[in-house]
């Protein structure tokens, strides 16, 4: 098992910066923004995709400061109502899909999008309620008209370049929980294991869920493929008040019902072991990928206090035959 870096935290820096920033803090792996969302300020996507030499050039980058690339990443909304939106997020996807295959990277990391109410939407409209009965009609036609349409074409796509793509579970999006993500493999039918997770604590938290439990599970059913590295704080006495659908700004953490925090600001060191614990159990070998989105630390300082507390709570090691009991 490895830590690794989402580099969007770093944006601001050039790709070899950036890299040595990693080694130099013992790191394992990187992974790299290449459109929508995260935007492309490591990645020359067209340049990539054109030329097996700056292919080559970049993996000796990485490789040559002992790290991995864990994941091409292309977070954003290709179902999203607003064409234009739609066809650029849908093209930064299938071009980051095509570089993963070229550089013999399997993940894509990303999020399901979320479409708008019906066919002449100008926003996204994500739905977390069964009554009034119109709610669930917008459910209905999302799912069916196009949801499972665009990414049962899209695992299709994926298998023919032997690339999975890993969803960031995400409220606001219709992929958001283990049963929302079982309902998208189950949808597209044969090809539906194309799809998986990037598992992100984060998010599930603030909406109730165990991320323990979570993870067990898909990892008992073979979908958990990439994993995040963030940890969430539940202030106890903005939600005891105003529970947790907070719209307020990421910036006002005093009022907030949940902030975003650094690796162990928000759990102990204890659960954290418990979850690299868990994911080892669950067959999950690969990496903690740190995304750094906590509004009370400078990048440098929460990037070091997560690697402190993961570098601790992180198996490392294969664990070898019991030598005390029979296996």
């Amino acid at each position: 098992m490895r830590i690794g870096l989402f580099t969007a935290l770093f944006g601001d820096k050039p790709l070899d910066e950036t890299l040595d920033i990693a080694q130099s803090l013992g790191l394992g792996a990187v992974e790299i923004g290449a459109g929508a969302y995260p935007g492309t300020p490591h990645l020359d996507v067209p340049k990539l995709l054109e030329s097996q030499a700056e292919r080559d050039a970049l993996m000796k980058k990485i490789t040559d400061r002992g790290l991995i690339l864990s994941a091409i990443s292309v977070h954003g909304n290709a179902i999203h109502p607003v064409k234009s939106t739609a066809e650029d997020h849908h093209n930064a996807f299938v071009n980051a899909v095509k570089l993963a295959s070229a550089l013999g990277i399997e993940c894509v990391n990303g999020f399901s999008g979320c479409p708008g109410d019906g066919p002449n939407a100008v926003n996204p409209n994500w739905v977390t309620c069964a009554w009034p009965d119109e709610y669930r009609d917008i459910l209905e036609w999302q799912w069916n008209s196009v949801v499972i349409p665009y990414w049962k074409e899209q695992a299709a796509f994926l298998k023919a370049h032997k690339v999975k793509f890993c969803i960031e579970m995400h409220p606001g999006f219709v992929v958001y929980s283990n049963d929302t993500l079982f309902k998208l493999r189950d949808g597209i039918g044969a090809d539906g294991d194309a799809i998986g997770a990037n598992f992100d604590p984060s998010h599930l938290w603030w909406q109730g869920i165990d991320p323990i439990a979570a993870v067990r599970e898909l990892g008992a059913k073979g979908a958990l493929y990439h994993v995040h590295a963030k940890d969430t704080r539940i202030d106890p006495y903005n939600s005891a008040r105003n529970g947790n659908l907070d719209t307020k700004s990421y910036g006002d953490i005093l009022e907030r019902s949940w902030v975003f925090r650094s690796v162990g600001y928000g759990h102990s060191l204890e659960w954290w072991k418990d979850f690299v614990s868990n994911l080892r159990m669950v067959g999950y070998d690969h990496v903690l990928s740190i995304e750094h989105e906590d509004g009370l630390m400078s990048p440098m300082e929460g990037l070091s206090k997560a690697i402190d507390v993961l570098k601790q709570a992180v198996i490392f090691e294969e664990a070898g035959s019991m030598f005390w009991a029979r296996d």
